[in-house]
């Protein structure tokens, strides 16, 4: 090259004089016109094939001409004009000695080749629908570069010539530079989309039009942000998803794969079976290692799946990873070079600024590096957890049921919601687990090069460092173990509380169960702070482990030999790569647990997603005919697994068309799996079974979607109007739903289909006898909407079946008999005594039904629109059978997406809504409030007094590295290490004192805003629990308190933590070079407008996310619990669509909410960039000033600004994120609450009331503003002793004036009187405590029988054993192992409901007032209980006044009064004999009870 430049009269390639040992740099002319010129050319002609042939396989659709493009291709032929004008120009002007200016020939020819390359590729790019590249991006950077340094030449000879010397070449180069800076600014946009690819989408993401720069940069997002800013964001902002993070697209490449590794796998388990089938049978041992190869077999499969289809895409994120961490080893060696030009006093000046800007192009770099990684990592991420989700799904809806019975819901929905969860940790923590081991040696190797063997000493340190926090962490789990067993307590309790909270309030036994909720909160909090207090240790070595290693490696180094001297050099850059070195050391621990923890999920997703499938020929399907069997199973026998027992044998049916079957049998005869081998349920194990046309199903447990009940009955089809009224009025949905009300729902659904073939698995058991008569004739029976409809009816009520057809008789899975009902009867078979014992119980029942069970008094408008609630069904909402059906394993389910109740007054549940806009200030107040100003304050002077201690140690080693070096050594080094070593280890503790004083203020918030809330809701009136459903109180109560005691305040302790630290950065940039504060400020505000722009952002997107998250889990239970009846109406690809509409929906909000965190995290970098660049330039401004040991404090301080700035923003928006869970509990401060539990200074006697009289004075009563009165103008007046009896229909007001007596529903109008007392004016306690009631439901908590009877402890043992005694539960306690200590489980489960009855008679005698309400129990009790309990009380309440809401009017026929209520009037009041004589209501009752 030297020969070639020599030739044209040009000096040597490189010169090291002229370029670096120079106070004016420059390069020479043979580089500047040869490889400046040329690498650009030779990055472009290597490189075009490959990505020509990468255009070549990925076609786009063709983008017409555009004015970008079009100025493209303009100024690109201006290019190459130039350079075909600057040969002919040469070779015309020096045509003679040709040969001599070679270089200047070639190169402008070789240019303009290039540049007609790269409009080739222009135009490639647009007719292969490339819209912005990044191979042409990077080629015209590279060519304005490299043009950088003859454009300084130029203008430097054209300031010491003057530009008249040559004026032609110097507006050819400016104009050519020109040309090529136009160039490059154009490739930073990106073209219009390529044509008839633009699809109408609603709201398109902006990723697809942004360019290459605007994509590295993540400016295509501003937009969101700045809508975040100015308008809470709403769902319908949020754009849609892009084509390839669709479900839609990923699972349906996902499956073709997943199905070849199936296939494979099972190929495998046959080949692995026939070689066992041919040896003997394996020892026990080797068949569960077998198994647990099998499983693992099936997790790496699935891996080997998604890898194969996201590797591609994660493999340049790992690249740029690798990018970051080369850039990352980079910097320490630049800031040595700079230190070392700071000792140089001979060193020019313009090698500073050189290391200054190239320190900052590296930490720009790494941080554009590091955010394209992180952000491909949750790209895929986001795709893994769509595509597991939807394999789990699909797979739930063939799953056969020998596989389903082994895994609960619980588990399945786990599968997607934790498992799912842990693979994204997976996805983006799984390079760590190879490149941190990588780092830390690279970091080793570094130390090793500046302090020698002593480097070793650091390591030392790391490893003393790790078991400790190994056991921390250890103790920590066991200490979280024993708290979340009292928070389960404590919600469990709660849960039972709100649950029976009617009859709390009944018995004023708020403060007993208040008193039991603060025991187990305070052991929880116990167990909280001593975590916390191991926390604070494990936070406080890691803080100061820079510090430890830093004077392990320092203090080793400087005994060892008294000529190891410390300098700048050795300590700042010793000290940035302690800081690299804590990332890869905190990481790996993390990485390769979330490694081990993914591996577990793999396995369980991998086994689920292999489990055995329904096979399609269990049922063939034919078309229908008019004539001929609809069903037939011929010789079938069928059975739930293929290797458990036969559920049915030898079964021949044959189902004409249009007959009505009736199925029968004793319980577990194998009657609902005849149907669901007609189904195809169940494993066919031989015969043929024939079902012929389109088949609807109704299961025996009713399945419902939480949907309105018109979705759930047309499901899925159009809504033909006559035809659903017909439906609804048949299935005996009218306006009032009532009992059974599921199983009607799920029957219409299946009558609305208008199949061919009905399967009714006893849909009429769970409704009343009459409501059950009007069914079986308006649909099922021969008169009905289905008589030409093939159906066939399991039963167990007898008298439906003389109308079948035809009966089959199962006994032991096996067809005893079939036939006609009479043919039957004629053979005295085992249906004939199937008859007999079914007859004697059925008659009992129809008698105890006409009484009339009682039922709920709303009627509810507008059937369609009522949305079933998964928490509480409405009915139970009203009626107080509050028996809640939460599911497991899932987060309670706070929002919803149901449609909404129209608006009217009688609305019963309010849905929890996602909030909107920053949290308020109050909020922050309220929570610092609860804490108190007299701690706070010392806590901040902590954490100033932490960060002077932390400057203090960082000077004092900028000191002793400006100490002066005498006959090779440093004097006093021993002090200096003494005085080092007590600064870092004050530190120490002030970190530790500092997180042990704000998790301690946490705890006393959490607890006083839990006292808060639960005395809160405790005070809250019943109409307010019927208003909320329980879920979202309880959600308060677990949720949002968890939040509050652990997220709060480790939000804070970070915030805190790296906000000081910035303090202390800022500081000793400033005590470097005042001169940065010029830098720092406008810095400082330009940080603040970005973060306040993200935060109010990222706050909405995360809880639109959490809002978008809890369908998915509820779609996903529902389908999975009513897979067989969506396979049985075949809407198995509807729901598939659903399930992918909600995991794209929930997407929607979870892709804007990690790119905001890239967003952010890059435009602050660029930040904290400034302040290094700020800095390192000043410092070499000031270079006669300052010392390397103040410069080295500076800029290594500085290098940390970047990762500080991002974490304070982290910890800002966690905290934002958290504080809304006071703004949530705290929502029941505000809401109405009961009149004072007891009034101060009242004079109400002790005895109180003495006679028992009762006076109700022009009464009224409602149950919520708006709706009429429910009772109206009762004026009565019951005299001491007297027995009064209430009946009446439902909804005529019976239960409303014992509402009323015990001020559960304060009076509209009027007033009553108790003894001469007016109960308004008193405490709530008094007078409830002073009453007692025996009501409907008998309602126990979980403790011990003794607290269900006395919660205050105010009664001797011998009372207790007395009232159990007249109760007849005396020889069933003492019978107890723990007697009156037996642990009643949750709701008194593990006692029968007369027992539980008895026990709520034993808490009426214990209290033994004057007056008793008794709330009489519908058909639930048996009539023996019954007989008890009216017995006890006529006999020990003989001298108290007792009223009776009656249900059976046997009850009260020997009362002295009976009033009849109707419509919230009394419209009868005698007593029973006077009322029969008058043959008005009360006389006609009697008559339909048989009583007269």
């Amino acid at each position: 090259m030297d020969a070639f430049c020599r030739l044209s009269g040009l000096d040597p390639l490189w010169d090291w004089n002229r370029t670096w040992y120079t106070a004016n740099p420059d390069l020479t002319q043979c580089f500047q016109n040869t490889v400046l010129v040329w690498v650009p050319c030779i990055y472009l002609w290597l490189l075009a094939p490959f990505y020509c042939l990468h255009l070549y396989c990925h076609d786009s659709g063709r983008i017409r001409m555009s004015c970008l493009c079009a100025a493209k291709m303009v100024l690109g032929f201006l290019l190459a004009s130039f350079g075909f004008v600057e040969f002919f120009y040469i070779l015309l002007e020096r045509s003679q000695d040709i040969q001599h200016h070679m270089v200047f020939l070639l190169s402008p020819i070789i240019r303009s080749m290039t540049v007609i390359l790269a409009l080739c590729i222009i135009q490639l790019e647009r007719i292969r629908g490339c819209r912005s590249s990044v191979f042409l991006f990077l080629f015209w950077v590279l060519a304005v570069v490299c043009s950088l340094v003859p454009l300084r030449a130029k203008i430097q000879l054209a300031l010491d010539e003057g530009i008249a010397s040559d004026i032609v070449r110097y507006l050819a180069f400016f104009s050519y530079f020109t040309i090529q800076l136009a160039q490059l600014f154009l490739s930073c946009f990106a073209d219009h989309p390529p044509e008839g690819k633009t699809v109408l989408e609603k709201n398109p993401c902006p990723v697809k039009d942004a360019s290459f720069l605007s994509k590295i940069l993540f400016w295509w997002f501003t937009g969101l942000v700045v809508k975040g800013y100015r308008t809470p964001l709403t769902a319908e902002d949020l754009w849609t998803l892009r084509d390839e993070d669709t479900s839609n697209k990923i699972i349906s490449e996902l499956q073709e794969d997943w199905t070849a590794e199936c296939a494979k796998l099972q190929k495998q388990e046959k080949a692995l079976a026939s070689g066992v089938a041919l040896g003997s049978r394996l020892p026990e041992q080797a068949q569960l290692l077998r198994k647990l190869q099998k499983e693992q077999s099936y997790g790496f499969f699935l891996l080997r799946t998604l890898a194969r289809n996201f590797g591609p895409y994660f493999l340049t994120g790992t690249l740029c990873i690798i990018f970051h961490d080369a850039f990352m080893f980079a910097i320490p060696q630049v800031l040595s070079l700079l230190l070392g030009f700071m000792r140089d006093e001979d060193a020019p000046l313009w090698k500073g600024y050189f290391y200054a800007t190239l320190m900052f192009l590296l930490s720009c770099l790494q941080s554009l590096f590091n955010h394209q990684y992180m952000y491909t990592c949750f790209t895929v991420g986001m795709r893994v957890k769509t595509a597991v989700m939807g394999l789990v799904y699909r797979k739930s809806l063939v799953i056969n049921s020998a596989a389903r019975r082994t895994c609960t819901v619980g588990e399945i929905v786990n599968l997607v919601s934790a498992d799912t969860q842990k693979l994204m940790d997976f996805v983006v923590y799984f390079n760590a687990v190879w490149l941190a081991p990588i780092e830390i040696v690279l970091c080793l190797f570094f130390l090793w090069q500046h302090l020698g063997p002593s480097a070793l000493a650091g390591i030392a340190t790391v490893i003393l460092i790790f078991p400790l926090n190994g056991f921390i962490a250890k103790k920590r789990s066991k200490l979280q173990e024993i708290q979340m067993k009292f928070m389960d307590g404590r919600i469990r309790l709660m849960n039972e509380i709100l649950n029976g909270i009617k009859i709390l309030k009944f018995y004023a036994w708020e403060k007993a169960f208040l008193e039991q909720v603060l025991g187990y909160r305070k052991k929880e909090l116990k167990a909280l702070k001593k975590s916390q207090i191991l926390y604070s240790i494990s936070i406080a070595s890691f803080n100061s482990s820079s510090f430890l290693i830093a004077f392990s490696m320092f203090g080793v180094y400087v005994m060892l030999d008294d000529r190891n001297v410390l300098d700048a050099q050795k300590v700042f850059v010793s000290m940035a790569l302690i800081n690299i070195l804590k990332t890869p050391l905190s990481q790996l621990p993390f990485a390769i647990s979330t490694t081990m923890q993914a591996l577990v999920s793999l396995r369980r997703l991998g086994k689920y997603l292999c489990s055995e499938e329904l096979k399609v020929d269990n049922v063939s399907k034919a078309q229908l005919r008019s004539d001929g069997d609809d069903v037939a199973i011929e010789n079938g026998t069928f059975s739930w697994s293929a290797e458990g027992p036969p559920c049915l044998k030898r079964i021949s049916v044959r189902v004409p068309r249009g007959s009505l079957v009736a199925v029968v049998g004793h319980v577990g005869s194998g009657k609902s799996s005849l149907l669901s081998a007609m189904l195809g349920e169940t494993e066919k194990r031989s015969g043929c079974v024939t079902v012929k046309g389109s088949v609807a199903y109704v299961p025996q447990q009713a399945w419902i979607q939480n949907a309105t009940v018109q979705d759930n009955i047309i499901f899925g089809r159009e809504k033909l109007k006559t035809w659903y009224n017909r439906v609804l009025e048949a299935c005996a949905l009218g306006l009032n739903l009532s009992g059974g009300q599921k199983q009607r729902v799920s029957l219409a659904r299946a009558v609305y289909r208008k199949a061919d073939v009905y399967l009714l698995d006893d849909p009429l058991s769970a409704v009343d006898a009459h409501v059950g008569q009007h069914i079986f004739d308006k649909v099922i029976g021969p008169k009905g909407v289905l008589r030409d409809k093939t159906r066939i009816l399991v039963t167990h009520g007898m008298s439906f079946l003389p109308q079948a057809d035809l009966i089959l008789v199962l006994v032991d899975g096996e067809i005893t008999e079939s036939g006609s009902y009479q043919d039957l009867l004629n053979r005295h078979g085992a249906f004939a005594d199937f008859i007999h014992t079914f007859a004697s119980t059925e008659r009992k029942e129809s008698a105890i039904q006409r009484t009339g069970s009682r039922r709920s008094n709303a009627r509810l408008s507008m059937v369609d629109f009522m949305p079933f609630s998964r928490d509480l069904s409405q009915e139970q909402l009203i009626g107080g059978d509050t028996t809640n059906t939460n599911l497991q394993n899932m987060e309670p389910v706070s929002e919803t997406d149901q449609e909404q109740v129209p608006e009217d007054l009688g609305k019963l549940t309010e849905a929890d809504k996602a909030r909107t806009g920053r949290v308020r200030l109050d909020m922050y107040k309220k929570y610092f409030k609860t804490i108190g100003l007299a701690i706070i304050i010392p806590i901040v002077f902590l954490y100033a007094f932490q960060q002077g201690a932390s400057l203090a140690y960082n000077y004092w080693l900028s000191m002793w590295a400006d100490d002066p070096v005498v006959n090779g050594t440093q004097i006093d080094t021993d002090l200096k290490l003494t005085v080092f070593g007590a600064l870092g280890f004050v530190q120490g503790i002030a970190i530790f004192g500092t997180t042990v004083a704000i998790s301690i203020c946490g705890i006393i918030a959490s607890r006083q805003l839990h006292m808060d809330l639960l005395i809160n809701v405790l005070r809250s009136p019943m109409s307010f629990f019927e208003c909320t459903p329980s879920g979202n109180l309880l959600n308060r109560f677990a949720k949002e308190i968890d939040a509050i005691d652990c997220m709060v305040p480790d939000g804070l302790k970070m915030m805190l933590s790296y906000v000081f630290k910035l303090m202390e950065v800022c500081i000793i940039v400033l005590m470097a070079t005042p001169f940065a504060a010029v830098i720092i400020l406008p810095l400082a505000f330009l940080y603040a407008f970005v973060q306040s722009f993200y935060v109010a952002t990222s706050c909405q997107l995360r809880r639109l996310e959490a809002v978008s998250r809890s369908p998915i889990y509820t779609h996903f239970n529902e389908t999975v619990q009513g897979a067989s009846v969506i396979r049985a109406f075949g809407e198995q690809s509807r729901f598939i669509l659903q399930a992918n509409e909600r995991v794209d929906f929930n997407q929607t909000s979870y892709f804007p909410r990690f790119v905001a965190t890239r967003w952010l995290a890059v435009n602050l970098e660029f930040v904290g960039n400034g302040v290094v660049l700020a800095a390192a330039i000043l410092s070499v401004m000031g270079k006669g000033t300052l010392s390397p040991g103040i410069v080295g404090l500076a800029v290594s301080h500085s290098l940390q600004v970047t990762g500080i700035l991002s974490w304070i923003v982290r910890s800002w928006t966690d905290v934002e994120n958290n504080i809304v869970s006071v703004e949530r509990v705290n929502e029941y401060a505000d809401t109405a609450k009961e009149a004072s539990w007891s009034i101060d200074g009242s004079s109400l006697p002790l005895a109180w009331p003495q006679k028992g009289t009762i006076e109700f004075q022009d009464y009224g009563l409602q149950y919520r503003k708006g709706l009429e009165l429910a009772l109206k103008g009762i004026t009565l007046h019951i005299q001491e002793r007297e027995k009064v009896g209430i009946v009446g229909r439902t909804g005529a007001g019976k239960s409303s004036l014992a509402l009323g007596i015990f001020r559960i529903l304060e009076a509209a109008k009027g007033k009553i009187f108790i003894d001469g007392i007016d109960i308004a004016e008193i405490g709530l306690h008094d007078l409830r405590s002073r009453i007692t009631i025996i009501p409907q439901d008998p309602v126990l908590f979980s403790g011990s029988l003794r607290m269900n009877l006395d919660p205050f402890d105010t009664y001797t043992d011998e009372e207790v054993w007395s009232s159990l005694e007249l109760a007849h539960l005396k020889t069933f306690v003492s019978n107890l192992p723990d007697k009156l200590n037996h642990e009643c489980s949750e709701g008194g489960e593990n006692l029968s409901l007369g027992q539980r009855q008895l026990v709520c008679l034993a808490r009426a005698l214990l209290r033994k007032t004057k007056i008793l309400v008794l709330d009489e129990a519908t058909a639930a009790v048996d009539l023996e209980t019954d007989t008890l309990i009216q017995s006890t009380i006529r006999t020990q309440f003989e001298d108290c006044t007792v009223l009776t809401i009656a249900h059976r009017l046997n009850t009260i026929m020997d009362y002295t009064r009976v009033i009849v209520m109707d419509r919230g009037h009394i419209s009868e009041m005698d007593s029973p004999a006077n009322l029969i004589a008058q043959r008005g209501q009360f006389y006609r009752m009697c008559r339909e009870a048989g009583l007269v």
